[in-house]
């Protein structure tokens, strides 16, 4: 949707206090540990742009919540697997050594959206080590949430992820579908699947010094995520609804996860 679209999609400038306003309706509940995937776009057209929708979801949680939301950075990933476009083959040897460390506090996010990326810069806000699969939070529980993210199995027992699941959380796709549910790589981790395993390096900072990391992770895959995302919906349920523009859905995360666990280990 482009700026022209989004005043067409509404009748008047969608605000920080009208999504608060509509979050409450939606379910989102003060006091919650929330994990939001968005698409500023579908919102329509927002004063205040990415600002306003970050303010509006931690206005939404209060000062007793915390809001949570990937701030991947797919220029640390496997070059071999570029496709937007790809990369000369003469390129993907060595990258990780041309690339600057990664800095939680500096790095840019990339294919994650404008809300993730202006959340992370809020002064309150911490961002997790992950220099692929980083989570910035911000909250009564951001440090908690974040912390001593380990940099093998990104996405599974220790990750932000895994944090989420142990406090109850929410997750609040916003604009999106479960193409981009990040927990559903919870369930990846914790299914008795056999998905092959990927080895990765990356640089990043310690003690003011760049160093080359090596880690494990299992092959995951995002192909099937739609599928049962929708199965979840249809045998456990979900609460949708309007934000702005943006058709939303917000989904208890544990039980998604405990879900999405048996449906891959019976149909992948």
């Amino acid at each position: 949707m482009g700026e022209r679209e989004a005043i067409e999609a509404v009748e008047e400038p969608v605000t920080a206090d009208a999504i608060v306003a509509d979050l409450r309706e939606l379910g989102v509940t003060p006091g919650e540990t929330l994990l939001v995937h968005s698409s500023l776009r579908s919102l329509g057209w927002v004063a205040g742009g990415a600002q306003a929708v970050a303010e509006a979801l931690q206005r939404a949680v209060g000062t007793d919540g915390t809001v949570v939301a990937p701030t991947f950075t797919a220029q640390y990933s496997d070059p071999s697997v570029w496709s937007n476009p790809p990369v000369p083959d003469s390129w993907v040897d060595g990258m990780a050594d041309r690339l600057p460390a990664f800095r939680p506090a500096v790095t840019p996010s990339r294919g994650v959206g404008a809300v993730p990326e202006c959340l992370r810069t809020f002064p309150a806000a911490v961002r997790s080590r992950h220099p692929e699969f980083s989570f910035a939070a911000a909250g009564a529980d951001a440090e908690a949430v974040v912390a001593d993210h380990p940099y093998g199995h990104g996405l599974g027992e220790g990750s932000p992820l895994a944090e989420i699941y142990d406090r109850g959380g929410s997750v609040l796709l916003l604009g999106v579908g479960h193409e981009v549910d990040t927990s559903l790589h919870l369930a990846e981790h914790r299914a008795d699947i056999d998905e092959g395993r990927v080895h990765r390096r990356a640089p990043v900072r310690r003690d003011g010094d760049r160093e080359m990391v090596s880690y494990e992770d299992i092959a995951m895959s995002t192909d099937d995520f739609p599928a049962v995302g929708t199965a979840f919906e249809r045998a456990v349920g979900a609460r949708e609804g309007p934000v702005g523009a943006a058709d939303a859905t917000l989904l208890d995360q544990p039980a998604l996860v405990d879900f999405a666990v048996d449906w891959f280990e019976a149909n992948r």
